[in-house]
Order: C-alpha cells, then sequence, then structure tokens
C-alpha cells in the first residue's frame, strides 16, 4: 500500500528564490510508468490546492512519463485525463523528456534513436500498447522498422499529439523547469531543446548561477538533490517505488512523496 509523506527542503544558504504572489508550484519528477504511484500523488495534490483557494496554482511534470515502470500508457492516459476537478486558476504545464524525444524520433523513422531507446527500456513502453516482439535483443533494421510501424498503429492520436505539444521548460519566478538541466555558462533564454531534456555531467557538476534555480529530473538520486543553484528531483521512482513532489509557495520550499513498492530486483 503506498504511503504519502511531507519532507522540509533544507536550501543552502544564498539568495532567496521564490514564485509569483499567491502561487502554488507542485514540480513532478520522473513517472516512468508507475501508474501506482501517480494515482496517489494527484489526489493528494487536488486535496492540498483545494485547502488553498485563494492561490494561483501551477502543477508541472518534468517528464519521462514513458517506459520501466508499470504502465507506460496508463500514465500517460492519466496526465491526460486529469485534472477532472481542478479549479479555474489552476494550469497543468507538461514537459518533455529524453524518453518521450527518443520515441518521437523513433516513431519519424530514426531508427538509431529507437536502438537507443530500447537499451533504456523502450520496449517496456511498446509492450504497454500492445506491440511485443520475441527477441528483446534484436536490433536489427528489419526487426527495428517492423515495430516502429507497430508502435505507429497502436498509438493512440491523442498520445501522439500529446507528446508532439510537450514543452521544453517553463518559467516561474526565481525557477526554470526542465527534464534535464542547462548548460552552464548559456543564458535561459538560448539554451537548447536538446541540452533541457539530455545534459547530465556537465550540468551536475556545476556551481554555477544559471539566471534562476533550476527544477529538473533526469538525474537520479535516492533523497532529492538540494543545491544553491539546482533541485533535482527524479528518485528514481521506477525503481524505488518513490515519486517525488516539490512545492513551491512563496520562498518556502517543500516536498511531497509518494513510497511504494520498489521494482523487483534483477535475477
Amino acid at each position: 500500500m503506498n504511503s504519502l509523506r511531507w519532507l522540509a527542503c533544507s536550501a543552502p544558504t544564498g539568495a532567496l528564490r521564490g514564485t509569483p504572489a499567491g502561487t502554488v508550484v507542485y514540480a513532478i519528477g520522473d513517472i516512468h510508468g508507475r501508474i501506482d504511484l501517480l494515482d496517489t500523488l494527484l489526489p493528494a495534490i487536488e486535496r492540498h490546492i483545494g485547502e488553498r483557494p485563494r492561490s494561483q496554482h501551477v502543477v508541472i511534470f518534468l517528464g519521462d512519463y514513458l517506459s520501466r515502470g508499470m504502465d507506460s500508457r496508463a500514465v500517460v492516459e492519466r496526465v491526460l485525463r486529469w485534472p477532472p476537478t481542478l479549479p479555474s486558476n489552476a494550469r497543468v504545464i507538461t514537459l518533455k523528456g529524453n524518453h518521450e524525444d527518443l520515441a518521437l524520433r523513433y516513431l519519424a523513422g530514426d531508427l538509431d534513436a529507437g536502438r537507443h531507446w530500447f537499451d533504456y527500456d523502450g520496449l517496456d513502453a511498446l509492450a504497454d500498447y500492445g506491440v511485443t516482439t520475441p527477441d528483446a535483443g534484436a536490433r536489427d533494421e528489419a526487426t527495428l522498422l517492423g515495430l516502429q510501424q507497430r508502435f505507429a498503429q497502436a498509438l493512440p492520436p491523442n498520445h501522439l499529439a500529446f507528446f508532439e505539444a510537450l514543452a521544453i521548460s517553463h518559467r516561474e519566478q526565481d525557477y526554470h523547469f526542465v527534464h534535464a538541466g542547462v548548460r552552464p555558462g548559456v543564458p535561459l533564454a538560448a539554451q537548447t531543446a536538446f541540452d533541457q531534456m539530455w545534459i547530465r555531467k556537465r550540468f551536475l557538476e556545476s556551481d554555477a548561477e544559471h539566471g534562476a534555480l533550476v527544477v529538473h529530473g533526469h538525474s537520479i538520486s535516492d533523497q532529492p538533490d538540494v543545491h544553491a543553484n539546482r533541485i533535482g528531483i527524479d528518485t528514481g521512482a521506477y525503481a524505488s517505488g518513490v515519486l517525488t513532489c516539490l512545492v513551491l509557495e512563496g520562498t518556502q520550499q517543500a516536498f511531497l512523496q509518494v513510497c511504494g513498492t520498489p521494482a523487483p530486483a534483477a535475477v
């Protein structure tokens, strides 16, 4: 059974960061098919929003809905159909992760993107859409092309439209939200889509000021990874059973986590 917990965010000493006046932001880390965790988190967010009727609310999904977890298709469907009951002063922002980037490139005919995706559990996402292969290790052109064609046929049109409409980044006053991160030394307005979906080591190792506090997923840590210039909230939900949401209100920062069943250990 899933449980919910709140964690304090002990931000390093530095400039105070804030959301726009009267605005509460909920940033949700990488879901990777864990519909069980998402189905616990979203009602908790709804309840929290209901307790703040005079506030503006922004819910931001940081990407990587697909692959690895229990049911990628169900996650996409849940995000598409949510929120049925949120107030009119609430907005939902959906960002693109590197797994959605690979899926779209594969659907467009880039077989190398398919090879890359399948090396990182993309076949799990295909299986959730009813597309399976008897040889999970096959990466030859004929196999990749056949799976691509079947995936294109199986993917509901509204799911494809969802992937194609995903944003690369979102800004709320002192916070910049992306899937992976930003390239140090490059102004936020000049950041490439590729870096914001894919960058890792150069961003993670930098202590540079980026022009805003960057909130990101993509790089797994046991607990939220808090620094003066960034906050990472990918807690490896698909394996750990812990899905993290960063809650920002004014200058306050806290984490709302769902704790569920870890994935079975590989044999």
